[in-house]
């Protein structure tokens, strides 16, 4: 019997640091890392509570001198991560140095291009190390060391390859990414993320369940990023429910914490599907921020999927997670279990006050060609079904 081998490569940071309160450790970490921090912050709250401050002083303590760099309360722009990377360039920033990320998505994501830039200087703008649009330059040189601490238990990033950067001009949303800008230490102290909003709360936790779902049903998927997936969507709805309503519920605040770094280890190593296609698009071009995007277009997704087999039985396993009902034995799931799951989706989202209709966000039907254009990029291509324009089309037009 001829078998066909099993070829997968596998990316993780070298160090995860995970705990309620661990943030006290911050210090020492970063002195394993260099002796100057950077810092890039992503969070008011942290700042006007004094997070931020207590820290940096750690930092100080350590023995490691600080510099603020940025703070940045939305998706970073090409001109955000160039302004950041002369700074460094400004401060001679090379052996020694490392960059210090405290916040969402945004904050790691312009911290990874800043520190990637600054070592390899084949332009003097990020734009040209951009998937699609740029010139085609590659992250060639080891980026400064970076450590992350992500507070709002959604994105991932802590754990990916690549950093999500934006333009104005022309609109664009498109990824710098290399093997070499995973972070060096990730630090996640679940305790950070209890002064979360209420909708940042159910906006990012939407985004770690729709990777963990579109990990799980990828067709660049393997066994070690389903696994990791399976347990990370395992009891995730409930702790999303429960973090919404009570954010300082220490349980389900570690759970969301837990399930957003599984998203971010499985997305990097299996890619995604049409949720965060369709996502990208619609933040360039109506503007919807990513994790309310991908929470709006989770449902139809899973329900545009099962019309491909595989992909139907892939979501049969993931539905038992989804569901959190260890009763079920994989191989047990049917096209019930399916349904049943994508209905408790349906209903948490609901619960979150999460938007069913585009046009409840801001989607015209005259934009509906450009963001079907749009979403044909490096998610998209892991989707499970292989959808045409025609087809992707109908399904936007019918949730308008």
């Amino acid at each position: 019997m001829l078998v066909t081998p099993t070829i997968y490569d596998f990316v993780v940071p070298s160090r995860i640091v995970f705990g309620w309160g661990r943030r006290r450790e911050v210090g020492a970490l970063a002195r394993s890392l260099g002796r100057r921090a950077f810092v890039v912050c992503g969070s008011r709250t942290l700042e006007n509570g004094g997070e931020l401050a207590a820290i940096i002083t750690s930092l100080q303590q350590a023995g490691v001198e600080t510099v603020r760099l940025e703070s940045v309360s939305r998706e970073p722009l090409v001109d955000d991560v160039d302004s950041a990377v002369a700074r460094l360039r400004d401060h001679h920033a090379g052996a020694g140095d490392l960059l210090l990320a405290v916040g969402g998505g945004s904050a790691i994501d312009l911290a990874k291009a800043a520190g990637a830039l600054v070592t390899n200087r084949q332009s003097e703008t990020v734009r040209d190390f951009l998937e699609g649009v740029g010139r085609g330059f590659k992250i060639a040189n080891t980026p400064l060391p970076l450590l992350a601490m992500p507070t709002t238990g959604g994105t991932g990033t802590e754990a990916t390859k690549n950093a999500v950067i934006s333009c104005d001009r022309p609109r664009f949303k498109k990824s710098l990414r290399s093997e070499l800008m995973v972070p060096r230490i990730v630090l996640i102290d679940p305790e950070l993320s209890v002064s979360v909003p209420p909708k940042i709360t159910a906006w990012t936790g939407m985004d770690a369940i729709t990777q963990l779902i579109e990990s799980f049903v990828s067709n660049r998927a393997n066994g070690i990023t389903r696994n990791i997936a399976w347990f990370g969507l395992f009891g995730a709805v409930d702790a999303l429910r429960a973090a919404f309503f009570d954010g300082r519920n220490q349980n389900a605040r570690e759970k969301m914490a837990r399930a957003a770094m599984y998203s971010g280890i499985a997305l990097a190593n299996s890619g995604l599907g049409m949720a965060h296609g369709v996502a990208a698009a619609l933040g360039v071009h109506c503007n919807v921020p990513h994790g309310l995007a991908c929470a709006v277009m989770l449902p139809v997704t899973m329900r545009a999927n099962r019309a491909s087999s595989e992909a139907r039985r892939h979501l049969r396993n993931t539905s038992i997670a989804i569901l959190g009902d260890s009763k079920i034995r994989v191989g047990e799931a049917n096209n019930r279990t399916t349904t049943r799951a994508i209905t408790l989706i349906e209903r948490l989202a609901e619960d979150l006050n999460i938007p069913r209709r585009l046009s409840e966000i801001g989607v015209e039907r005259a934009q509906i060609p450009e963001i079907v254009r749009d979403s044909r990029g490096n998610s998209m291509s892991g989707n499970p079904r292989d959808l045409s324009d025609a087809e992707l089309t109908k399904i936007l037009e019918d949730m308008l």
